[in-house]
């Protein structure tokens, strides 16, 4: 059994009740910390072990750039907190460090083509362990087990795009979180338009719930009330060279050309050599239950 190497924090907030990425990690014995505001911290540490909840300074919030005029007129998001999350990393020594978003019920590790609910962290060691061979990936994580459909063949990773909800970032690049809303492609794009690359990995999947189906978080604050709109026209304001606004999906919503950085390399670094073949890290397929057909009996024959 592995563990990850780096620090991992989930961001929360209102979702003391269902807390599904901190259940999700316990279940594997992954140990973490959660990040909430002041007023929730004995709501939290109700539910989860007091020393693994830590608060979030205010200052965060205060100096968080927004990247519009709103002010404190609604909710600033999760920004703040992720950004306390790589200062508090940084200041333990650790190198990388792990942000997650609260909602997020299971990860998997895709093998033969099948979805295979994991068992321990052995899933975020492999990834931390394949970025530690480069010199220039900035940010890594699972992809979302819902673009990963069972039994269809997907590359074990994709290179230079989005990274969402459960993100390995290297804490020496020079970037903060900034942005009220989409602040994972914001981020993933100021990373590739500086020449560094991010790994999305298929082979380890993450099953993150909708924001929008789950009570807290930003569901109130922001898409109850707006819709996604505001957020697509925010990005693309931000990030117009590569990011359009369009119909999709029913509704308006950003595209972002990523194709635009095939041109960002991984540079291994000069002390790795990469050995042949498959290091499966000692990972095996267990079968948890058996599946016992249920017998039918006929009904019995009209005379």
């Amino acid at each position: 059994m592995s563990s990850p190497r780096f620090p991992l924090y989930i961001v929360s907030k209102g979702r003391a009740e269902t807390r599904h990425t901190a259940r999700a990690l316990e279940a594997i014995g992954v140990p973490y910390w959660i990040v909430v505001e002041q007023q929730e911290r004995d709501v939290y540490a109700a539910v989860i072990e007091p020393s693994r909840v830590l608060v979030l300074d205010p200052a965060y919030q205060e100096r968080y750039d927004t990247c519009d005029d709103l002010g404190t007129t609604k909710s600033k998001g999760p920004g703040p907190a992720r950004n306390f999350v790589w200062d508090h990393a940084i200041a333990s020594g650790a190198a990388w460090h792990w942000v997650m978003d609260d909602n997020i019920r299971r990860f998997y590790r895709c093998v033969r083509n099948r979805r295979v609910p994991i068992g321990d962290g052995t899933g975020f060691a492999v990834m931390e362990d394949f970025c530690l061979r480069y010199t220039n990936v900035a940010m890594a994580g699972p992809n979302y087990k819902m673009f990963i459909p069972s039994r269809s063949p997907f590359r074990a990773m994709c290179l230079n795009t989005r990274i969402y909800s459960c993100n390995l970032i290297r804490n020496d690049v020079p970037f903060r979180w900034r942005g009220r809303y989409n602040e994972d492609t914001d981020l993933s794009l100021r990373m590739l338009k500086a020449g560094w690359c991010t790994v999305l990995f298929n082979a380890f999947l993450q099953d993150k719930l909708a924001t929008q189906l789950v009570r807290g978080g930003n569901t109130a604050d922001f898409y109850a009330r707006e819709g996604t709109e505001a957020k697509s026209r925010m990005l693309v304001r931000l990030h117009p060279d590569v990011s359009e606004l369009m119909w999709r999906f029913g509704r308006k919503h950003h595209l972002v050309h990523y194709k635009r950085f095939q041109n960002n390399r991984l540079k291994l670094r000069t002390d790795i050599t990469v050995a042949d073949g498959v290091d499966d890290y000692g990972l095996t397929l267990v079968k948890l239950r058996e599946t016992v057909a249920a017998r039918v009996t006929p009904p019995p024959q009209r005379s």
